[in-house]
C-alpha cells in the first residue's frame, strides 16, 4: 500500500498566491506523515516510505476509534506545546512520541474510494466528516479561502509561526511536487536555520 499513494509536496515560493481560487492553511513545524486505514490495521508513513507506526501510538489510536474502516488521511505529525504552536525540537528529541499528534490536512482515500480524482474542496469535506468527532490525537487543518492569504501570511509570521500553504482548491491530489499547492515560510522562523 504504501507505493499506491504518493505525497504531494509544495512547492516553495515567496509570495502567498492571491485570489478566490487558493485555500490557505497555517503551516505546522512537524514531519510530513501518511495514515492508512484498513480495518483493524493502522500504519504510519513518511514521505521517504518508513514505516513509523510504532513511533505515534496516540495518531494510531485515534485512526483505530474512527467508525470509518478504511482511509488514507495526509498530514503533519506534530507536538504541540501549551500554546498550540508546534514544537519541532520536542517532536525531534523522540522524548514526546506518545504526545505526538496528527495535523490532518487532505484526505486521499475513504471507504475504498479513491479521493484523489476529486477537487481539494471536495477533499476538504469529506476530511471533515471523517474527522468530526475529533478523536483525540488527530485534529483538522483549518484553512481560509480566497484573497485573504497574504494578510494570513503576516499574522503567521507575527504570531512565530513557520508560514503557509496555498492550494488551489479546483485541483485534484497528485503524486510529485505541484505548483497547485505553494508553500512560503517565515524567514525569521527556526525551520528556515534549518533548511540552510
Amino acid at each position: 500500500m504504501p507505493t499506491r499513494f504518493g505525497f504531494c509536496p509544495p512547492t516553495a515560493a515567496k509570495v502567498v498566491p492571491d485570489g478566490p481560487d487558493w485555500l490557505h492553511e497555517i503551516k505546522y513545524d512537524g514531519y510530513r506523515l501518511r495514515v492508512e486505514r484498513a480495518g483493524n490495521r493502522v500504519r504510519l508513513f513518511t514521505r521517504n516510505g518508513h514505516d513509523w507506526t510504532s513511533r505515534f501510538p496516540w495518531i494510531v489510536e485515534a485512526a483505530l476509534k474512527n467508525r470509518e474502516q478504511q482511509f488514507v488521511i495526509d498530514g503533519e505529525a506534530v507536538v504541540l506545546g501549551v500554546d498550540g504552536v508546534s514544537d519541532f525540537n520536542a517532536l525531534h528529541s523522540r522524548k514526546h512520541d506518545d504526545e505526538v499528534q496528527l495535523y490532518a490536512f487532505d484526505i486521499l482515500a475513504l471507504g475504498g474510494e479513491d479521493l484523489r480524482p476529486l477537487p481539494l474542496a471536495m477533499r476538504k469535506a469529506n476530511l471533515a466528516r471523517l474527522l468530526r468527532g475529533r478523536p483525540d490525537g488527530m485534529f483538522i487543518a483549518p484553512f481560509e479561502a480566497g484573497g485573504i492569504g497574504p494578510e494570513l501570511f503576516r499574522a503567521a509570521c507575527g504570531m512565530g509561526l513557520e508560514g503557509l500553504v496555498s492550494k488551489r482548491r479546483d485541483r485534484r491530489y497528485g503524486a510529485g511536487r505541484s505548483k497547485d499547492w505553494i508553500k512560503v515560510k517565515n524567514r525569521t522562523h527556526p525551520a528556515m536555520t534549518r533548511e540552510l
